[in-house]
């Protein structure tokens, strides 16, 4: 089990890769890959966020070391994957791909999935695609990337609007008023214009506004992510580009009733923030009445994985699915 219940020891202790590699899974596009914990444990896959969110070392500390082969991935044009903010070939699609291309070249039979916000998003349709192949899903801050969501935290009508007006007027200010009814497409043309300062302010501004909406007392790390070039222009260009591609599935797909029943069987953990003003309750809540049979657990928390009450209940889960570790099979 972790160290503590207590929110600052909530996670298991700080621990280094044994294995990091760059993967090639397309003429375009390699990816950076890391291994922590046990080489012979139950592996796990870590799905981040965003999409272009990347993971970092801390990810990991969601596992027990000694029970797990976690495997984290920065997905196409995150974090140290190469070519950085690369939006070419870059879909759900191809995503879920590298996921079995990751998975074959580790040679893992199945494994256990988890994914937070995008990444659960990720996670549903990875598992969708192939069911055989995922032992759990462990699910956070459940995001289905339906129109009404995205209006929801983007929107200038209502939602997250309403919560955070001083946080919207800077980044609504970027937009002209005659734009600014459908602000995801505002800012996807400045995020890919050939205008290097144009989008370097459309991606501060964007990023800003998920970093101040995503926990309930503002975290100052998160902020000066959004004021990183490198980090911004990454976060926000490939946001934008799934947004405005609407993920690059069919409206409400990962809720239709013959998605789900392929996954109906799996063991999985649902954990949303009640306050979450990134993924709105409703999209968990939705997805627990489609699929009454996964374990669904609602937080006193925002949208943050690092929300302490989120924190414990997300290890809860991984240690409980912990108990059934096997070493992982050849593929």
């Amino acid at each position: 089990m972790a160290a503590s219940s207590e929110p600052a020891d909530a996670l298991y202790p700080r621990i280094e890769a044994y294995r990091t590699e760059m993967l090639e899974v397309s003429p375009i596009h390699s990816l950076y890959l890391s291994q922590y914990g046990n080489p012979h444990g139950k592996p796990v896959l870590y799905l981040h966020g965003g999409p272009g969110g990347g993971f970092t070392d801390d990810d990991a500390r969601r596992f027990d070391p000694k029970a797990y082969r976690i495997v984290c991935v920065d997905q196409r044009g995150a974090g140290k994957s190469t070519p950085a903010s690369c939006l070419e070939d870059n879909t759900t699609q191809k995503l879920i791909e590298d996921c079995e291309t990751i998975r074959e070249h580790l040679q893992i039979d199945k494994w256990l999935v988890f994914g937070g916000s995008w990444g659960s998003t990720l996670s549903l349709a990875y598992a969708q695609a192939h069911p055989s192949r995922v032992t759990e899903l462990v699910l956070r801050g459940i995001f289905l990337l339906r129109r009404k969501e995205l209006d929801f935290f983007y929107g200038s009508g209502a939602g997250s609007r309403f919560l955070f007006p001083d946080e919207y007027e800077a980044f609504e200010a970027q937009i002209p008023e005659k734009e600014r009814g459908d602000m995801i497409k505002a800012y996807h043309s400045r995020l890919t214009s050939s205008d290097n300062e144009v989008r370097r302010k459309a991606a501060h501004a964007w990023s800003r506004w998920e970093m101040a909406t995503s926990r309930l007392h503002s975290d100052p790390d998160m902020l000066s992510k959004a004021d990183s070039d490198e980090f911004a222009d990454v976060f926000a260009r490939i946001e934008a580009h799934y947004f405005a591609n609407g993920g690059f599935i069919r409206e409400g797909q990962l809720l239709e009733k013959a998605e789900i029943d392929k996954i109906r069987h799996i063991p999985t953990t649902i954990v949303q923030g009640r306050y979450d003003c990134v993924c709105p309750a409703i999209s968990a809540w939705d997805l627990h009445r489609a699929w009454p049979e996964a374990k669904f657990i609602i937080t006193h928390a925002g949208h943050s994985a690092k929300e302490p009450e989120t924190e414990r209940e997300l290890i809860k889960a991984t240690d409980a699915y912990a108990a059934s570790a096997r070493p992982g099979r050849s593929a």
